[in-house]
C-alpha cells in the first residue's frame, strides 16, 4: 500500500512550530551553558517536550494506518527516510567542525584522523559510544561525541522502534499504566539527581535514564492522541511559546534551590506543562495568516535546526578556550559578539540542509523506495 492509500489527517502547524521555539531554547542553553550565568537554565527540557511531541504525533499519525495496511517494514522505512539524512548530515558537520578546531578533545591531546572518521561513521549508524572509547574524540563520555544532540535522536529511533514492535498494541489501559509507571520513574530521577539532563552518556547508568526520559513524554504523548479532545482556545501558539520560554527562563539554578527542589521543577514540567501545552497546541488548528506563517517556518527548520547546531558549539568552545580544569578562559563579556551571531549562525545552517539537502532528499528515498 503506497502512501497516497492511507487517510489524510489535518496538519498540526501549531506543533511545529512550537518544537521550533523549543528548538531556539536548545540553542541558547547550548550557547552559555559553559559559562557562570545563562538565560535560559532550564533549556534542557526543551528535549522532554520534543519527546511528548513526537509520542503525540506519532500516535496520531499512524494508530488508525495499521488497519489500513501499513506493515511494521513500511513505518521504519517511514521514520528513517524522515530522520535520518540529517542524522548523517550532523555527524559529517561535526567532523568537519572538529577537524576545524584542530582535532584537539578537552584536555588538549590531538586525535587521529582515523578515530575522527571512526567517530563520523558510528554517528552515522545511530551507534552510541562507550565512555573511555577510543572514538569518543571530545573526551566528555558522549553517546555521540561529533553531534552531542544526537543522544535523543537515539532514543526517538528506540521510542519508534517499542511503538511499531508493541506500544501500538496495548490497550488504552496499560499504556496508561506504562506512562505511569514511567512517569514515577521520571520524577525519581530527577529528584536524585536535582535535574533531568540526562541521557547523553552512558556514564552513572545513563542510558537506562534517558530511556525512562524517553518513556514517559512519549507515552504520554501517544496516550493523548488517543484520548484527544481539542479545547477551545484562541491564540495558542503565542501562549504556549511564552510558556516553553518561561519554563526555560526562570531563574532556578542549583545555587539558589536545593537539588531536589530543582529536580521537582524539572519532573512538574514534563508531567504537567508540557502535556498541558501539547494538548492547547493542538487544540488550534485555525490560525491567522502571521501566526501560520511563523509557525510553519519554525516547524519547516525546527529538526534540521535542531540536528546541526551543535558542531558550531565546538568552534565556539574552542575560540573561548578551556584550562586543565574545563574552565572558560574567556569570558562572555569577551566573546558577546560571537555568542549572539552564533545563533544566526545555526539558522543559516539549519535553512541551507533543509532547502537544498534534507527536503530533496528525502523526496527522492520516498519516491525510489515507492
Amino acid at each position: 500500500m503506497n502512501k497516497q492509500q492511507f487517510q489524510a489527517k489535518p496538519h498540526y502547524d501549531i506543533l511545529d512550530g512550537l518544537r521550533g521555539v523549543a528548538a531556539l531554547l536548545v540553542i541558547v542553553y547550548h550557547v552559555f551553558e559553559c559559562f557562570d550565568w545563562t538565560p535560559v537554565p532550564h533549556g534542557y527540557l526543551a528535549v522532554d517536550f520534543f519527546f511528548v511531541l513526537s509520542g503525540f504525533v506519532i500516535g496520531y499519525a499512524y494508530d488508525s494506518r495499521w488497519h489500513e495496511g501499513l506493515t511494521v517494514g513500511g513505518f521504519f522505512k517511514r521514520r528513517l527516510i524522515r530522520l535520518h539524512p540529517m542524522v548523517i548530515a550532523g555527524a559529517i558537520i561535526g567532523a568537519v567542525c572538529f577537524f576545524m578546531q584542530g582535532s584537539m578533545r578537552w584536555d588538549g591531546t590531538h586525535v587521529s584522523v582515523g578515530w575522527v572518521m571512526v567517530s563520523m561513521l558510528l554517528g552515522m549508524l545511530m551507534l552510541p559510544l562507550y565512555p573511555g572509547a577510543p572514538a569518543d574524540v571530545r573526551g566528555n563520555g558522549e553517546l555521540f561525541p561529533l553531534n552531542g544532540p544526537s543522544w535523543s535522536l537515539f532514543f526517538e529511533y528506540v521510542g519508534n522502534i517499542l511503538y511499531a514492535l508493541l506500544l501500538r498494541r496495548l490497550s488504552t489501559r496499560w499504556l496508561a499504566a506504562v506512562s505511569a509507571v514511567s512517569g514515577a520513574g521520571l520524577a525519581a530521577i530527577a529528584l536524585h539527581d536535582g535535574y533531568l539532563g540526562v541521557g547523553w552518556s552512558m556514564v552513572d547508568g545513563g542510558l537506562w535514564t534517558g530511556l525512562v526520559r524517553m518513556l514517559f513524554p512519549y507515552t504520554v504523548g501517544m496516550l493523548m492522541a488517543r484520548v484527544f479532545n481539542p479545547v477551545k482556545v484562541k491564540h495558542a501558539f503565542w501562549i504556549c511559546s511564552v510558556v516553553i520560554l518561561l519554563v526555560g527562563c526562570l531563574p532556578l539554578t542549583f545555587g539558589e534551590l536545593l537539588p531536589w527542589q530543582n529536580g521537582l521543577y524539572d519532573a512538574l514540567c514534563v508531567i504537567l506543562v508540557f502535556p498541558c501545552l501539547v494538548w492547547l497546541g493542538a487544540s488550534q488548528l485555525c490560525v491567522g495568516a502571521v501566526t501560520h506563517r511563523v509557525s510553519h517556518f519554525l516547524g519547516e527548520l525546527s529538526y534540521p535546526l535542531y540536528a546541526v547546531h551543535y558542531p558550531l558549539m565546538y568552534l565556539f568552545y574552542a575560540h573561548i578556550g578551556f584550562d586543565g580544569n574545563l574552565v572558560p578562559i574567556s569570558k562572555m563579556a569577551d566573546v558577546w559578539p560571537v555568542a549572539l551571531l552564533l545563533p544566526l549562525a545555526c539558522i543559516l545552517l539549519a535553512w541551507l540542509c533543509w532547502r537544498f539537502y534534507d527536503t530533496r532528499l528525502r523526496r527522492y528515498l520516498a519516491r525510489v523506495t515507492g
